[in-house]
């Protein structure tokens, strides 16, 4: 694939994996465009997570605050910047909230993804790629046995998939009724480092470095499948550069584990490298808490499309990311306290408008 971007839109780059892929691709000697991290910063977007990338490489990072949901505003940053291809990160993507507000979580994902595909088909020719990152909860919850494929049907069960799905669905039809080039992933549950402490391994990680309790929804044993944040990264990019238009690929970490697995293996690895002063195992901080409605039993992911097509594979073994993870939020711990305290929200306002 001739793909030479000059200008990429990364949306919600101030977040977890955004931020990770904006280093990430910096890196690569195959991009030498610039890019243009538009984020609204919300409460998980941070600019912190991307300190130094400026002064590292200047003249290839720009940073704007704004919403995608601004339409104006996205036509504003396309004219300025040039864009020719984006990279979609920017939603609304924790279960928990989007039972308690399901209203935001339509408007960012769904409208906001549709201002982007609009101003997009505008380019013309001179646009390149839409690259959007959605969730492998849009399929549902999976029985004890079996695997989502990119054919397994579409089944919602919680407002944040719901609209996540949605917003596929419009990446899709864009592609199929005007031609725009786009491509799709949906991938499993990321972990690394800068994720916020709301999300299961850093809140786990978090509250037991607190003596905090570690609350299990249910009886711990709903299964996920984990994928390190840099595998992710690569993947990406993978696909943008040599996935085929208007394809979907499956993004998974070959990590499916019990979240009570999980939570013990976090344990082992904190009682080893910052154990307690009285030298007890942190196995009596863990309480068990009514399990949260339309709560996905199973998420297990196929990414043989990915594997045979494009020759992706995860790097990262779950044991040796884990423990990469565990050891930057332990290590991190002030950017940890700023993003919980809401601290850092305050230096946003000041540099970038409140």
């Amino acid at each position: 694939m001739n793909m030479k971007i000059k200008n990429l839109m990364v949306t919600g780059g101030c977040g977890f994996i955004g931020s990770n892929f904006i280093r990430y691709l910096l890196e690569q000697s195959d991009f030498q465009g610039r890019i243009i991290n538009v984020d609204t910063l919300t409460y998980a977007g941070n600019p912190e997570n991307l300190k130094g990338v400026a002064k590292t490489w200047p003249g290839r990072y720009v940073f704007v605050r704004a919403d995608i949901c601004d339409l104006e505003a996205m036509k504003k940053i396309f004219a300025e910047y040039g864009i020719d291809g984006i990279c979609h990160f920017a939603a609304e993507s924790h279960v928990d909230r989007s039972i308690k507000r399901p209203d935001s979580f339509i408007f960012s994902n769904i409208i906001g993804t549709f201002n982007l595909l609009e101003i997009a088909r505008g380019r013309g020719d001179a646009f390149q790629i839409f690259h959007h990152i959605s969730t492998d909860e849009v399929y549902g919850s999976l029985g004890p046995e079996g695997l989502f494929t990119e054919e397994t049907p579409y089944r919602p069960n919680s407002p944040y998939s719901a609209s996540k799905a949605a917003s596929d669905h419009l990446v899709r039809a864009y592609h199929e009724t005007f031609g725009l080039p786009t491509t799709l992933s949906n991938c499993s549950n990321n972990y690394g480092a800068y994720q916020f402490p709301e999300k299961l391994i850093p809140l786990m990680v978090l509250n037991a470095l607190e003596e905090k309790p570690l609350p299990i929804y249910g009886d711990g044993k709903n299964v996920r499948d984990w994928l390190y944040v840099t595998d992710h990264c690569e993947a990406i990019w993978t696909i943008m550069k040599r996935g085929e238009r208007g394809e979907t690929y499956n993004v998974g970490g070959a990590s499916e584990i019990e979240n009570i697995v999980i939570v013990n293996m976090i344990l082992a690895i904190l009682d080893e490298i910052r154990p307690r002063e009285n030298g007890k195992s942190r196995q009596d901080l863990i309480i068990y808490v009514k399990d949260r409605p339309g709560h996905d039993r199973r998420y297990a992911i196929d990414f043989s499309k990915l594997q045979k097509a494009l020759g992706w594979e995860p790097r990262e073994s779950f044991a040796t990311g884990l423990r990469k993870t565990i050891e930057w939020y332990a290590t991190n711990r002030d950017w940890s306290d700023r993003v919980r305290s809401g601290e850092y929200q305050h230096w946003i306002d000041e540099q970038y408008g409140g």
